[in-house]
């Protein structure tokens, strides 16, 4: 395949994922603000809900990695039907563990929150937002599946479409159920809650009618316990490395925090804005697996060497230009957040280096991606989790324990970047992945 076409296919896949990805921000952000003139109390309990949720979605990686790539396999190889058989596994899956999370979300939310330490308000939104959400949680799932299904068949323009749509409705339904307009009356929380649910509602029901006209993939109906294990054995590895690196996270966090409230507060709003240098990183990531999975399933090795450098290539040109604007204009950009000196300083430090990470940052997302989509998710756990505790948790635990500066904890997940980065690209290069068998 000539470098053109596979640039057109890169980028048809990376660009439509990465919107997606930045209007799953925006909504959450509408989200947060709308909730946020009921009050700090309304406010803490989605953003407490919002964590729970970010373990959830870890769970999920067990069907949507490990389909992700199998899916991808058959469709490189031509086996269609063969590939709607895996989706109606993953399908089986995602029913199975969105009940199980309905269940344990809807009777131990209450219990989640106390143990967060909450105060009573908190514990009682809390508990009405988080079990409403629970209780739609089979359409929350199968909304994360849809979107893998088709990631796998080298369809992301579709789900942005939808996103788009679903966005939309979300915020009209927000402010209609929450406030008490158009006729509704005001619900507070718990209308944040239903209005979500009924945003991927519609998205499933548009999902569901693009699966019934689909070329590419339908969902056929036959069970192959094989399956379930090709699946398991992907997936299991990819749900380990998010359970670790959230560990990990979860401890740098309160590293931070003993440097006191500014330096927290300053971390936080870093993060935030980081979060959106990832989207071409997130995007890119996408194209880097689906495009891996597809051409090893069709025994085009070379291409799917090839597909992953190119989604590095272009990856690192978008990430490495937001990382300048990071560095250059890092109080600017805090000071849309807060307008605390000491906050802004200490945002502005964070930005600064993480926006001189930016290049191997799009190194690690992009590779790791392509490896995930090969089935090499042992791998990539391998190499996330050693680097992680042993040149960024160590190194920053270290900086903390001798009373340096918060410049040495930063320093350490900053360096941590460039080693994870050059680790994946330094196997990526040795191919051995090519021939991993699924």
């Amino acid at each position: 395949m000539n470098s053109l076409t596979l640039k057109r296919r890169v980028i048809s896949l990376a660009i439509p994922a990465a919107l997606k990805q930045l209007l799953d921000i925006v909504q959450l952000l509408i989200d947060m603000l709308m909730v946020g003139t009921l009050g700090i109390a309304a406010l803490a309990a989605v953003g407490l809900s919002m964590q729970f949720m970010m373990l959830i979605q870890t769970l999920m990686g067990l069907y949507v990695v490990g389909g992700s790539a199998v899916i991808a396999r058959y469709i490189g190889s031509g086996r269609v039907k063969r590939a709607g058989s895996v989706a109606y596994v993953t399908l089986l899956m995602a029913l199975f563990l969105s009940l199980i999370i309905m269940a344990i979300g809807y009777y131990g939310s209450e219990h989640f929150f106390r143990l967060m330490g909450s105060d009573a308000e908190v514990i009682e939104l809390g508990s009405l937002y988080f079990g409403t959400l629970s209780l739609g949680m089979i359409l929350i799932f199968m909304d994360t599946l849809a979107f893998t299904v088709l990631s796998a068949a080298g369809d992301t323009k579709s789900s942005l479409y939808i996103k788009i749509f679903s966005a939309a409705l979300h915020a009209g339904l927000n402010y209609m159920f929450i406030f008490g307009h158009g006729g509704f009356e005001a619900m507070g929380i718990v209308g944040a809650a239903y209005a979500t649910l009924c945003a991927y509602g519609f998205s499933l029901l548009v999902y569901g009618w693009l699966f019934y006209r689909a070329k590419k993939i339908r969902v056929v109906p036959i069970f192959h316990w094989s399956d379930v294990k090709r699946i398991v054995t992907i997936g299991f590895p990819a749900v380990a490395e998010r359970f670790i690196g959230i560990s990990a996270f979860l401890i740098f966090v309160w590293l931070i925090a003993s440097y006191g409230t500014q330096a927290l507060a300053g971390y936080q709003v870093g993060a935030r804005i980081e979060a959106f240098a990832f989207m071409p990183g997130y995007g890119f990531s996408v194209a880097a697996m689906v495009l891996s999975g597809q051409y090893l399933g069709a025994k085009q090795k070379e291409n799917a060497y090839a597909a992953g450098l190119l989604s590095v290539k272009i990856a690192a040109i978008f990430m490495g230009s937001v990382g300048i604007v990071l560095v250059v204009f890092p109080h600017y950009l805090a000071h849309f957040f807060t307008n605390d000196p000491q906050t802004i300083e200490s945002a502005a430090l964070y930005l600064r280096l993480v926006g001189a990470t930016q290049i191997p940052l799009a190194v690690t997302f992009v590779l790791s991606g392509a490896l995930r989509g090969a089935g090499a998710t042992r791998l990539t756990l391998r190499i996330s989790t050693t680097s992680m505790w042993c040149f960024r948790i160590l190194p920053a635990w270290l900086v903390v324990h001798y009373g340096m500066s918060i410049i040495g904890v930063y320093l350490a997940m900053a360096v941590e970047t460039f080693i994870k980065g050059i680790w994946f690209y330094r196997v990526y290069r040795q191919r051995k992945w090519l021939s991993e068998k699924i």
